[in-house]
């Protein structure tokens, strides 16, 4: 038995078999991509960051302190990256043009950035607590939430971080370290994330919940 080829599965055969070395020059293209990639340098990484009054730093290889007016800061950068002074500014370099030194160019620069304006004038962000019976209030050292559970929940306010409450409801947490403030906020939020039906819990100010609808009982 014998069965017949339509004619119109021929060219897609024909495709098929091609070998794929084809392709080769698409891939070499592709690679020369990343590397020039490489070599520009970031967009964030190549600013200047600038020294503003009243704020004094200390710069040893890749140590950084920061003081100012609102505290002092040190962190020690990775290495494939220097900073030097230029005019009164600060400018990052990379050293190499690997992909570590690629991806941490932006980083220390925004990191460094952080503890100059954090040392001048601080960072805060604001929250708020939504639902029937939630309140906060600080007490010493000490944040304390009523979440709606059958316990209020006590938190303990780190070093270097101030809080206040206004209306029982609304919470302004401040600092000079940046990544402090971020994380501390991140550890209140955590207590009683927005839930998506409702919107209860805690949230940040100007964050936007995507609610869901609930469930529709029989007609």
């Amino acid at each position: 038995m014998s069965f017949a080829i339509d004619d119109h599965l021929r060219p897609r055969r024909a495709a098929l078999a091609e070998p794929r070395g084809h392709l080769s020059p698409v891939l070499v293209v592709e690679c020369g991509s990343k590397g020039s990639a490489l070599n520009k340098e970031s967009r964030i990484g190549k600013k200047l960051i600038e020294i503003p009054q009243g704020v004094k730093y200390t710069l040893d290889g890749l140590n950084f302190s920061v003081k100012g007016p609102k505290g002092e800061l040190k962190r020690t950068f990775p290495g494939g990256v220097k900073i030097e002074e230029e005019e009164g500014k600060l400018r990052v370099y990379r050293l190499e043009t690997n992909k570590k030194a690629h991806a941490i160019h932006g980083l220390v620069r925004s990191l460094a950035s952080n503890m100059i304006e954090g040392c001048h004038v601080g960072f805060s962000r604001s929250m708020e607590l939504r639902g029937v019976g939630y309140r906060a209030a600080v007490s010493g050292r000490d944040l304390t939430l009523n979440l709606g559970l059958s316990h209020p929940v006590i938190i303990p306010i780190p070093q270097g971080i101030d809080a206040k409450v206004e209306r029982n409801i609304k919470l302004t947490i401040s600092g000079f370290d940046k990544e402090l403030v971020g994380q501390f906020c991140a550890t209140i939020r955590a207590k009683r994330p927005p839930e998506p039906y409702k919107g209860k819990g805690i949230r940040y100010e100007g964050e936007v919940i995507k609610q869901k609808e609930g469930k529709k009982g029989r007609k």
